[in-house]
């Protein structure tokens, strides 16, 4: 299917000191990433976000991947960052905090990961019937543009596939699993309203992370997406903070 304009992947290449890799959410696109990448590129970093299997066409699409698929996309960028870059960070919204939160499991080398309103399970009390549910029925209303900020727009589908969200809820099992395996520095931005994701998320994420350097920004004025929202500025230019700290420290460490 022809890919929507302004869902495409973002690439930068740029110093191979730091690289970058975005992660979107689901039933999103790159499109609510583009802004950070921007920023990250004007930094002089190297930037991927991929646009992930079965998003920026159609729902149906959706519904005809899974997890594994979009892990499988992510990681790829991952090694192709890690093969050329000193230092290499995943920032992940959403979903793509789920998926950041993965690649730090399955990846101790990374040398942080960034998280905006990161998704890792749900308090809506239907979500134990998703799995029958999605086998009978091909979707819900979608929840995308869930942003405070007035004429801000997501490029996202207008519908939630449900089997795709039953492989989501899948990948959240996983993830609150394995959390004490994330081990590398964390910086996590969440939205102080997100009618999306629940504060109860970033809370077992903080909770369950056994990272020994984490900074938690509580975002005041901005909904779910907030890389679109008023406070998407400030993500931007706190993330190059930390980057840049991160990188600094691995450098100057003794061999």
């Amino acid at each position: 299917m022809p890919v929507l304009p302004g869902a495409e992947p973002f690439v930068h290449d740029g110093s191979d000191e730091i690289g970058v890799l975005l992660c979107h959410g689901f039933t999103g696109t790159p499109q609510s990433m583009r802004g950070w990448g921007e920023h990250l590129a004007a930094e002089g970093f190297t930037v991927r976000c991929p646009r992930l299997p079965g998003h920026g066409t159609r729902w149906q699409d959706l519904n005809r991947t899974g997890w594994t698929d979009w892990y499988a996309a992510v990681e790829r960028e991952l090694a192709e960052l890690t093969g050329r870059c000193r230092s290499v960070f995943v920032f992940g919204m959403s979903m793509g905090g789920t998926l950041t939160l993965r690649l730090a499991q399955q990846h101790p080398e990374l040398s942080g990961i960034a998280l905006v309103n990161p998704s890792v399970t749900t308090l809506r009390k239907d979500a134990f019937l998703l799995p029958a549910l999605s086998r009978v029925l091909p979707s819900i209303p979608g929840l995308a543009g869930d942003i405070a900020k007035p004429g801000a727009v997501e490029l996202g589908y207008d519908r939630t596939p449900l089997r795709a969200a039953a492989s989501l809820q899948r990948l959240w099992r996983l993830v609150r699993r394995d959390l004490g395996k994330v081990r590398q520095p964390v910086l996590l931005a969440r939205s102080a309203t997100d009618h999306v994701v629940e504060p109860v998320n970033s809370t077992i994420v903080l909770e369950g992370i056994r990272s020994g350097d984490v900074t938690e920004v509580v975002l005041r004025d901005s909904y779910h997406v907030a890389t679109l929202d008023h406070d998407a500025a400030s993500v931007f230019a706190g993330s190059v903070e930390f980057v840049r700290r991160i990188h600094r420290e691995r450098v100057e460490e003794p061999a």
